[in-house]
């Protein structure tokens, strides 16, 4: 097995386990997967620096409502300690009594380029969090 095999099989597990918390609401246990030095880049929005920009971010929008991804990892590029991952992701937002109004249920789909790093401690981490939405914005007509 190549290294990129392996490290492979060990983010889709990540991954598996990222979904599970995005819909169980957990962003604590979320938020342990991206390193202290992160960037998540939502689509149109802008990026949350940091675990724990990570962490509130999640915390206050998993009350809105029930998120549900799932992450389809497409390709594995790993060296040393560092690995990109390319995939694909869907997301259903279903929202809540506590979404502020107006906001709607909704889907989105798309590619994310991912970059890890494995600690020292040997724990795979996500560093960077680039999600790249297919799904066209609404008209503003």
């Amino acid at each position: 097995m190549s290294e990129s095999d392996a490290v492979r099989k060990t983010i889709e597990e990540h991954n598996a386990n990222i979904c599970e918390w995005y819909a169980a609401g957990d962003a604590d246990r979320l938020s342990r997967m991206f390193a202290e030095d992160c960037w998540q880049m939502p689509p149109n929005a802008e990026p949350l620096v940091g675990r724990d920009a990570v962490r509130d971010f999640w915390k206050r929008a998993m009350q809105w409502g029930k998120w549900v991804f799932t992450l389809d990892t497409e390709d594995v590029v790993a060296s040393g300690s560092v690995a990109v991952e390319r995939g694909r992701y869907t997301v259903s937002f279903s929202a809540g009594p506590l979404a502020a109004p107006g906001m709607k249920s909704s889907e989105d789909k798309g590619h994310y380029v991912v970059m890890w790093r494995r600690g020292r401690d040997g724990q795979w981490c996500i560093v960077w969090d680039a999600p790249v939405s297919t799904v066209s914005l609404p008209s503003s007509r």
